[in-house]
């Protein structure tokens, strides 16, 4: 792919995953997102030709201008998309596929001091909601969304939803996940459904003993 075309891609994909986006001039130089990716795909570059200290200089000064931290080394698709962004951090073997979402806060990142692939791997189309950490080698599948504040530490099958820390899988239908359906704060809560449950079970304990203690009353 020429390089003109895939920035007029990096640009496209704002006006159809961002409602906000308005003009190409305005998404061009305001959006902080789209500056990370494009400083990216330079940085990788370098780093790729082993001008590692140059790829770390030019990732350095986007993630001062954006607040926007993507290590040189990453992977990144085509269509990739940063909302908001502020607080992003990817790590060095992150592998991003096409079509990925991200929002605020996220981190893709390690677990510890370990050498090799040591960072998430995000298949075609999926979704990581705002302040989300996924963290490892593992692999999130094809359409497949995580929570926002979610801790995920293990593979996510394709077209899933994943929600809580740490983050389990709540939905796995085969159905694929729309792309454009960012609400992404309409995810179930599992801890949720689990405290309403046990509060459905008190309340009905509850009932039979005052029944049992009505019974024991009017036997005396």
């Amino acid at each position: 792919m020429g390089l003109f075309k895939m920035l007029k891609e990096d640009v496209n994909v704002v006006f159809d995953q961002d409602p906000a986006a308005r003009t190409y001039l305005e998404v061009i130089l305001t959006y902080s997102g789209l500056h990370a990716i494009w400083g990216h795909r330079v940085a990788h570059a370098c780093f790729k030709r082993k001008f590692f200290f140059l790829a770390r200089i030019i990732s350095q000064i986007s993630r001062f201008f954006t607040g926007i931290e993507i290590h040189p080394g990453a992977k990144i698709g085509k269509r990739f998309f940063i909302d908001h962004g502020m607080g992003v951090v990817i790590g060095e073997t992150c592998e991003i596929g096409d079509n990925v979402t991200i929002f605020q806060g996220v981190t893709l990142g390690g677990t510890g001091k370990e050498k090799g692939k040591r960072h998430p791997t995000l298949l075609d189309n999926s979704l990581v909601a705002t302040g989300a950490k996924v963290l490892g080698s593992i692999t999130i599948g094809e359409n497949s969304k995580v929570g926002a504040g979610s801790v995920v530490l293990h593979d996510v099958p394709n077209n899933s939803t994943v929600v809580g820390i740490p983050g389990r899988v709540v939905i796995q239908d085969g159905k694929k996940v729309r792309k454009k359906d960012l609400d992404h704060h309409k995810l179930p809560d599992p801890v949720y459904d689990r405290l309403n449950h046990l509060e459905k079970e008190i309340t009905h304990l509850r009932k039979e003993l005052e029944e049992a203690k009505g019974v024991n009353q009017n036997e005396y």
